[in-house]
């Protein structure tokens, strides 16, 4: 019987042990998005939150205008145009627009400028703006089409090709949602997108061909004046899209809490519900979105710069034979409330270990430390000495003469002067013997010199 008892004792120990030892360093609740594919990162850190397939093609729709939008930035910023040029609209700038699509009616001769050129096209989703910009960077909407695809290239997009400029739907216009958090994050760099982006409503003054206009965001999350119900208190920015094959999009970003997340929603749909209400995804799951990232996780440290890693062993010092080494900087990142810092993995790697001599200078770079977290690298820093240490000079020379005597070749080039010593030794004794025989038959008398 008590056999029977240490068997369940024994059984129920495994099952416990295999339970803690599976237990993963942190839980946050499961996340599933209503759209094709959709991406959450914290954009200070680039930390990917949440992914779902996020390297699938897309059409990505008026979201387009992003990269639109960041091209003529890029331009302002290189001195070759001002947000203040005015542009005279050609006819050619309507070549590709269709009449069902968004607009502001901007008319071939109208003159506007730049930065009201952005404001239709990045609030309004005006077609004919990004193409009258484009005409305006490049010199003709072709030649600006490849440099989307150009500059895409440049940032890492590795499954994006633009057709047009403005993302009306075309087979060979699409993205996914990696590569368009890419061209996102980029256009952020500049504060003049998010404000543009972030405006509810805008009035364009009159111009030559047209009276002032004024239009409000096709951002729901931004504003209640087309469609209530929507309205994220966080959210700032940035783009919708839509069409039949692309269902609906939103690029938007939020920031609370010292927290500014970036959130991608691709391919979602218009859902009426039992009530008779609608229930456009692409803004109730852009907001689920974001209160599951604001919930869930928060910046932390997970290697402070100030704590103590090793004791590395150092020869020929006259201080001490070892020097400790902390992190060079600290590391942190968007993790898991929960998360257990202490169950990172870490991996320390000493440069030359074994071989390093004083002197040491405080800072000087003696390794690195990585640390991971359920198989994913989070980061590496170097490892860099807490103190100086200076050097023995009398173990220096002794450690000198000691390398000098270690070769082979010198142990050879020793041996090869003691023989030639003795040689010459040797030699120098037969000398001797042969002058004094030499001495001894000629008489061994000096008997001086004749007058």
């Amino acid at each position: 019987m008590k056999r029977v008892r240490y068997s369940f004792l024994a059984l129920a120990v495994v099952m416990l042990c295999t339970v803690v030892l599976s237990t993963p360093a942190f839980a946050i609740p499961e996340m599933s998005v209503a759209s094709r594919s959709a991406l959450l990162a914290d954009a200070d850190t680039g930390e990917i939150l949440y992914e779902q397939n996020i390297h699938e093609r897309v059409y990505p729709a008026s979201v387009t205008k992003i990269m639109t939008g960041l091209l003529v930035l890029e331009k302002i910023d290189s001195g070759s145009m001002s947000l203040s040029d005015v542009i005279t609209v050609s006819s050619s700038a309507h070549q590709d627009v269709t009449e069902d699509g968004s607009t502001q009616n901007i008319k071939p001769g109208e003159q506007m400028s730049v930065e009201n050129l952005l404001y239709c096209a990045l609030v309004a989703s005006a077609n004919e703006a990004c193409n009258i910009l484009a005409e305006a960077v490049s010199g003709d909407i072709p030649t600006f089409v490849a440099l989307m695809n150009q500059r895409a290239q440049e940032l890492g997009c590795q499954d994006t090709h633009f057709a047009n400029t403005h993302g009306l739907q075309d087979e060979n216009h699409y993205t996914t949602a990696y590569d368009m958090y890419l061209i996102t994050k980029e256009a952020l760099k500049y504060p003049e997108f998010l404000k543009i982006t972030d405006s509810r409503d805008v009035v364009i003054p009159a111009t030559n061909l047209s009276p002032e206009r004024h239009f409000y965001t096709t951002n729901y999350l931004l504003s209640r004046f087309k469609i209530p119900g929507y309205v994220y208190q966080y959210a700032h920015g940035i783009k919708t899209g839509h069409t039949s094959d692309a269902g609906y999009c939103l690029v938007s970003s939020a920031q609370k809490n010292d927290m500014n997340l970036i959130s991608l929603v691709f391919g979602a749909e218009k859902v009426t519900k039992a009530d008779g209400t609608v229930d456009y995804e692409s803004f109730s799951e852009t907001s689920r979105l974001f209160e599951w990232g604001f919930s869930n996780f928060k910046l932390q440290t997970y290697l402070d710069s100030s704590e103590l890693i090793a004791e590395v062993p150092v020869s020929l010092s006259r201080d001490a034979n070892y020097v400790v080494v902390h992190p060079e900087s600290s590391l942190s990142a968007m993790l898991p409330k929960d998360v257990d810092l202490d169950s990172f993995d870490r991996k320390v790697t000493i440069y030359n270990e074994g071989n390093i001599t004083a002197p040491i200078s405080e800072g000087q770079e003696l390794g690195e430390i990585t640390l991971s977290l359920d198989g994913k690298e989070y980061g590496t820093t170097k490892l860099v000495a807490l103190n100086s240490l200076t050097q023995s000079r009398l173990l220096y020379v002794i450690y000198t003469v000691k390398n000098i005597f270690s070769h082979t070749a010198t142990k050879l080039a020793i041996l090869a002067v003691l023989v030639l010593i003795i040689v010459l030794i040797i030699l120098s004794i037969r000398r001797g013997r042969h002058s004094g025989r030499r001495y001894r038959k000629s008489g061994g008398v000096y008997r001086g010199r004749r007058r």
